[in-house]
């Protein structure tokens, strides 16, 4: 018998909810398959099991349980231990007859059999094929009745082959799932009521109360935080992304095909922050106490969207990483957050922090310290708008920047000539690029 235990995921989480199981109580697993889901204040992790055997649930979804409490076990079956497969029943011998040879069926023993014993009957069934139904969440299933969606037609996505809100959101988009319509007040004069028609529903007004994540709940005391201990204060400038989209149409498969991984947008603005910080030391610095704590490396954190809220995943000493490994470390750290196996240390450490809005269609935003850092940068969608160039009006693909900063450590013109630092980059991106 081995016990599942929540594990110890960092010094200062004591404590975790038990998300979601994804597997079924008495349901037989195997090594290394995906058991359950647990949530902190400060990432999502799944549990695999460390053997084969069947899995016994002793904490139900959605508690909160402390770091090394038992959750449940997982019990080698009958079949394991006597040496035999739990797969397939033992065939029943024919019946022998005196010098050993099968009885045909006579006279006597035509007709129904008699029905096998408990023990046999027992191995019957488990020969059947295990459940293969996707594990439905309680908030799923709420958000299909919700939207009148039949969760047998949803393609799950999720670990484990379990159904997302995602996956029923998706699929109310691209089949326009429609509700039925309200009936149309009878007319009358104002206030009157009236009886309901016979075989017409009356629409239910409903809410639906679920309780907050851990991390959904450290997100908002987080921003809470930064917006009422810090002095925020976000300043803006526009970017001319012509030359990197000429760069990355040019040399990107080249690239591509040399180290293996795609040449996006982050490493231009990683780089570009990197030279931006290393002249305004103060962007790159923190306020403790009645002290300015100044770093001499650049942990540069990338925010990430997931599917329970936004995590920051940091990448270490970005000022010595080339294109190429800061384009691995995004993709890496964007797997991990998919597969639900970011460590705590990823998210440690950070000095400054990055954000992509114009992934989900931003054009302008103000992004929200990241505490205790004293600056964001917030990149946006990419835009054809006209700009005078050289006296002429032209089209050109054009980002909105924004930089939030505390203006307890930061100057406005400090914050300008940041943002400035990073255009100038970008723009000439010949600036830092020189070792590709």
């Amino acid at each position: 018998m081995v016990d599942l235990k929540i594990p110890e995921v960092g010094e200062s989480v004591q404590e975790a909810l038990l998300a979601q199981w994804l597997k079924r109580d008495g349901e037989s697993v195997s090594k290394d398959d995906v058991l359950f889901v647990i949530e902190t204040d400060k990432v999502t992790l799944e549990i695999s099991a460390p053997a084969d055997g069947v899995l016994k649930i002793l904490v139900q979804e959605g508690q909160t349980v402390k770091v090394g409490a038992v959750v449940g076990r997982i019990e080698e079956t009958a079949a394991k231990k006597s040496g035999r497969s739990a797969k397939k029943p033992p065939e029943r011998a024919a019946e022998k007859g005196p010098a050993g040879e099968s009885k045909a069926p006579g006279p006597e023993t035509s007709g129904p059999s008699p029905p096998p014993p408990p023990e046999e009957a027992a191995a019957v069934r488990s020969d059947e094929p295990a459940f293969s139904k996707p594990i439905i969440s309680s908030s799923v299933r709420a958000l299909a009745e919700k939207n009148g969606v039949d969760l047998s037609a949803v393609t799950p996505t999720g670990p484990g082959g379990r159904i997302t809100e995602g996956d029923v959101l998706l699929f109310v988009e691209q089949h326009a799932v429609e509700k039925p319509p309200a009936p149309a007040p009878k007319r009358g004069y104002p206030g009157a009521v009236s009886a309901p028609e016979e075989g017409v529903c009356t629409p239910r007004e409903e809410i639906i109360r679920k309780p907050m994540s851990p991390i959904r709940q450290r997100i908002a005391a987080r921003l809470l935080d930064a917006r009422q201990n810090t002095a925020m204060l976000t300043t803006f400038n526009e970017i001319d992304m012509s030359r990197v989209q000429a760069f990355r149409k040019e040399f990107g498969e080249e690239f591509r095909r040399k180290h293996g991984t795609r040449l996006g947008l982050m490493s231009f603005f990683i780089k570009a922050s990197v030279a931006a910080l290393k002249e305004m030391v103060e962007v790159n610095a923190f306020i403790e106490g009645n002290e300015i704590v100044y770093h001499n490396y650049y942990h540069i954190g990338v925010a990430i969207g997931a599917e329970r809220g936004l995590v920051v995943p940091v990448i270490r000493n970005a000022d010595v990483l080339g294109f190429a490994a800061l384009e691995r470390a995004i993709a890496d750290f964007a797997k991990k957050v998919e597969q639900n196996k970011l460590d705590i240390s990823d998210l440690e450490g950070g000095t400054f922090t990055i954000t992509n809005g114009g992934v989900f269609g931003s054009l302008l935003s103000t992004p929200i310290l990241n505490p205790p850092q004293s600056a964001i940068l917030g990149m946006h969608k990419i835009e054809d708008r006209p700009v005078v160039v050289d006296q002429q009006i032209v089209i050109r693909p054009m980002m909105y920047v924004a930089l939030s900063y505390d203006h307890r450590i930061i100057d406005g013109r400090q914050a300008v000539t940041f943002l400035r630092t990073i255009k100038d980059c970008v723009e000439n991106p010949e600036r830092i690029m020189m070792e590709i």
